[in-house]
């Protein structure tokens, strides 16, 4: 999920509401929004990924 907003001059800031860091900012149209914000690596997203992942396989070996 991400924060837009608009400058004054009309160009746009995105910031990701996950990690909150400033995705893009002074970027000239929402569609090129929407590529910035798809780029996005959130290393919040990832380290939960990660968490869940190495929590299944701790419960994987546990059972055997």
């Amino acid at each position: 999920m991400y924060n837009r907003t608009q400058n004054d001059n009309g160009s746009y800031n995105t910031r990701c509401l996950d990690c909150f860091i400033t995705v893009a900012s002074c970027v000239e149209s929402e569609q090129e929004l929407d590529g910035v914000e798809a780029h996005h690596i959130c290393p919040e997203k990832v380290l939960a990924e990660l968490l869940v992942h190495e929590k299944a396989m701790e419960q994987h070996i546990a059972h055997h």
